[in-house]
């Protein structure tokens, strides 16, 4: 019973939606306006007339850069980081480009003298003995390292005074070497691109007589 009333429920109802689509007054429903009265739409920047073009990524040369020759410089050597900023900061504003370099160089850091390492260690103290005996008492047994069993016999900054001392042993009876110490140390070196007035001279910023320029090819 209780199937047939529903059945009976649903046709009426599609009878009832059926006869008001049929005979409805076909009014439309009016939606609110998309803003309020006397507000201007809003519109996408690309839609309306005369719109700018999108912003180029690309760089503007500073006429410093375009009227730039082709001629470049290198300035050093400096000893330090600082030496080095203070030289750039003294350039940057007056030439188109500039930057710095670090290299390692080889530089003499004075003269060694002693004597050959001996084969064994107790040769070698026995050898020092003989430089006591001698009266030499400034000298020092190498105990360890690729200099084992050698005897140093002084480090000096002039090579004059190392070869003074290499002959008072050499008349002592002894066969000591001069050797010049080579140690590995930083330089730097400033690149700058010349600017094209043919009068620039790096000299009026960077006021330092120890410091050479050499041509370059450009960076």
């Amino acid at each position: 019973m209780f199937v047939r009333l529903l059945f009976l429920l649903l046709i009426a109802l599609n009878v009832g939606v059926g006869a008001w689509l049929l005979f409805g007054d076909g009014q439309v429903v009016a939606y609110p306006p998309p803003t309020d009265p006397g507000v201007p739409e809003l519109k996408l920047l690309s839609e309306r007339a005369g719109a700018l073009p999108a912003q180029s990524n690309a760089l503007n040369l500073s006429s410093r850069d375009r009227n730039k020759s082709d001629r470049c410089l290198t300035l050093g050597p400096f000893d330090t980081r600082s030496d080095t900023s203070d030289a750039i900061h003294a350039l940057e504003d007056h030439v188109p480009r500039i930057q710095y370099r670090q290299e390692q160089a080889t530089q003499s850091t004075g003269w060694w003298v002693y004597l050959p390492p001996l084969p064994s260690r107790d040769q070698a103290l026995a050898e020092a003995r003989k430089l006591s005996d001698k009266g030499i008492s400034d000298y020092y047994v190498v105990t360890a390292g690729d200099r084992q069993n050698t005897i140093s016999l002084g480090l000096f900054h002039d090579q004059a005074n190392a070869l003074r001392r290499q002959k008072q042993l050499t008349d002592l009876g002894f066969d000591p070497k001069v050797k010049v110490r080579n140690e590995t140390l930083p330089e730097y070196w400033v690149d700058i691109a010349l600017p094209a007035d043919p009068g620039f001279d790096w000299h009026a910023y960077l006021k330092r007589d120890d410091i050479k320029a050499q041509s370059i090819d450009c960076f």
